[in-house]
């Protein structure tokens, strides 16, 4: 069977107009005019014998077969990249790039980076800070080899591996009614003022669909981005706030196991049609083998994990 060949301007090409979905934005980009853009992406897809790109009303949209062949893509224009510019300093180092949540970078994964790129390691680590649903994406594009993300249910195209399990807790003032209790329900939330991450974040929605579900009234009283910021306006008394147990809470404050709310299932995950490289098992590796570090962390503070 003859094996199609791929013309490797043209798939550089394709990479950048699957980053944009857009013919005159990615042609701009690559400082070539947009009929000859349009000409490299129906070569490609005649090359491939496949439709790469559909229209769905006034939008542009991969096709599943569009985003193998923009994954691959973007793969091909970072080895080169790496090629490049390993020639300039005299060597070529690989390079593995994972996507996690800030709050995964800040409070779980410390161990398990420090171990794979401690002083003269290869390769070299690329981090990207990504929330769930961008990492799944960065993973699926290709732009990461791995990711790290509380899945919930996991999506047929990846492959994941359970990490670690990660319960809720609320913080409080030490001034507070609650602060003594050693564990809270969700009708304890009643009337409260909570400080949340915006409307659409997975956290704010579960949240508030548990609290729903019991008939809790609550009120946010501020939105934040992350668990550092939500954990210093608690700090400076704007509300009470639910945050992952393996936060690390201010001293002005208290955690309190939270019941009813479940806990998060973090996973690491890569593309189920690329296994992965030697370095990237061994980074995937090292995260699983400290993946329950940071209740080490927490007892060491004198908190247990919920």
């Amino acid at each position: 069977m003859d094996v199609p060949r791929t013309n490797l301007d043209a798939l550089q090409s394709f990479a950048v107009f699957a980053d944009t979905l857009n013919f005159s934005e990615s042609a701009r980009l690559l400082h070539i005019s947009q009929p000859a853009l349009h000409a490299k992406v129906r070569k490609l897809s005649e090359q491939l014998d496949a439709t790469l790109y559909v229209r769905v009303g006034s939008a542009l949209q991969l096709t599943q077969t569009g985003e193998q062949v923009a994954r691959h893509a973007r793969e091909l224009l970072t080895f080169n990249r790496r090629f490049v510019k390993g020639l300039a300093v005299g060597q070529d180092t690989p390079v593995v790039t994972l996507a996690a949540g800030e709050g995964a970078y800040l409070y779980l994964l410390g161990k398990a980076l420090s171990q794979f790129s401690g002083p003269g390691a290869s390769p070299h680590l690329q981090l990207l800070t990504r929330n769930r649903d961008e990492a799944v994406q960065a993973v699926r594009a290709g732009q990461a080899q791995l990711g790290i993300a509380p899945l919930g249910t996991v999506p047929a195209d990846l492959q994941a591996r359970r990490l670690t399990s990660v319960g809720q807790v609320l913080v409080v003032p030490r001034t507070h009614a609650l602060a003594g209790r050693k564990s809270v329900r969700l009708r304890d939330l009643k009337g409260a003022h909570l400080i949340v991450p915006p409307a659409g974040r997975p956290h704010r929605e579960l949240l508030g669909r548990l609290l729903q579900a019991e008939s809790v009234p609550w009120q946010p009283s501020l939105e934040a981005n992350g668990w550092e910021l939500m954990l210093r306006f608690a700090q400076l008394g704007f509300g009470l706030a639910v945050v992952n147990a393996c936060c690390r809470i201010p001293r002005e404050l208290v955690a309190i196991p939270l019941q009813g709310y479940p806990p998060l299932e973090y996973h690491v995950f890569h593309a189920a049609d690329r296994p992965p490289t030697p370095h990237e098992q061994r980074l995937k590796d090292a995260l699983l083998a400290h993946a329950d570090h940071w209740r080490a962390a927490l007892q060491s503070s004198g908190r247990k994990a919920p």
